[in-house]
């Protein structure tokens, strides 16, 4: 089964429910003003947002994440100074399951019902609301490196009404509400590649919609790529059989051009994982939560991709100048700085 983890507003205090589902939209997307509107069938006689309801799951797939969620009627801003001081550069799709709402940039504005994609940039400033019911969505939060236009282009779709019915919309529709429907068929290594097929299919809508053609340069598809590569290792750092052949049999190419990749910055593979792995280890080892300092040096060095003690002593002490145990009495003392 993918990871993923739900939100319940039903299991917080009423008066509780409607802020914590904005600071999970915040987490989830980027930061925003979020205003909730009164439900039209029922005022409850009480200020809006007071019993907020709200249901939402995150699905990880690699770099992209999918967010089924049911709400009640909200307003959403972002405003240009929350761009100017916070921008994660990514795109956000919506696919409308039930409800309406619309969309305001600028001058600019589209009105979205059931069966459409909503999209929208963090990169730029915006209004939306709902309707004055509950809405039922499956939302996409995707890195802009990952779709493969020129950024001019890919931000030419923004503010688009996009078609979930037919064509290239209806194809990315299926595959998300199929993924949101059930996820137990999956493994969690199946997450990066299906993360994969969204990034392309939302790449091939963005392309159809603006009448041009997915391309990259070669240096533009190789820097994304490494991107990628690496983001990968570090999901899968405590992973045994973390290889360069493991690694490249995932992205589908060969050894020597992810060699290639790798040498553009001046590393090694195989130096890259070691060293993300043993700074982890770092962390876990100076870390003073009272688990971390109760678990054994061997299971923190097993946890990160080094099964046999030995080998990891020996890695740790040639990068760091100290055993892990030296380090952790340091730290328990405090005299060393958390990395």
């Amino acid at each position: 089964m993918l990871h993923e983890s739900v939100f319940r507003s039903v299991d917080l205090p009423v008066d509780a429910r409607f802020e914590a589902w904005a600071e999970m939209l915040r987490q989830t997307h980027a930061p925003m003003d979020l205003v909730p509107i009164p439900l039209s069938t029922a005022d409850r006689g009480h200020r809006p947002g007071a019993d907020y309801h709200a249901h939402q799951r995150l699905i990880a797939l690699g770099d992209v994440t999918i967010w089924p969620a049911t709400f009640d009627p909200i307003v959403f801003r972002r405003t240009p100074r929350m761009v100017r001081q916070s921008d994660p550069e990514t795109f956000h799709l919506s696919l409308l399951l039930q409800g309406e709402g619309a969309a305001t940039w600028g001058r600019q504005q589209v009105a979205y019902e059931a069966q459409d994609f909503h999209v929208n940039c963090t990169s730029m400033a915006y209004e939306i609301l709902t309707g004055t019911e509950p809405v039922t969505t499956v939302g996409v939060e995707i890195p802009r490196s990952l779709v493969a236009l020129p950024a001019r282009e890919a931000e030419r779709v923004v503010g688009s009404r996009l078609s979930g019915r037919d064509g290239v919309g209806a194809l990315l529709a299926q595959f998300l509400m199929r993924l949101a429907a059930d996820t137990a068929p999956y493994r969690p290594a199946d997450a990066p590649r299906l993360g994969t097929v969204v990034a392309d299919l939302i790449t091939t809508l963005f392309a159809h919609t603006v009448d041009t053609e997915p391309r990259l340069t070669p240096e533009a598809h190789a820097r994304t790529l490494l991107l990628r590569v690496k983001a990968f290792v570090r999901r899968h750092l405590g992973d045994p059989d973390l290889t360069p052949t493991a690694i490249a049999a995932a992205h589908h190419i060969s050894r020597s051009y992810l060699h290639r990749l790798f040498r553009t910055e001046g590393l090694t593979v195989a130096a890259y994982v070691r060293d993300q792995r043993l700074r982890n280890a770092y962390r876990d080892l100076t870390d003073p939560d009272p688990v971390l300092r109760a678990t054994p040096i061997h299971a923190i060095g097993a946890r990160w991709g080094f099964p046999r003690a030995a080998e990891f002593s020996r890695a740790f002490r040639t990068a760091y100048g100290v055993p892990p145990s030296e380090l952790r009495r340091a730290a328990g003392a405090g005299r060393v700085p958390r990395a």
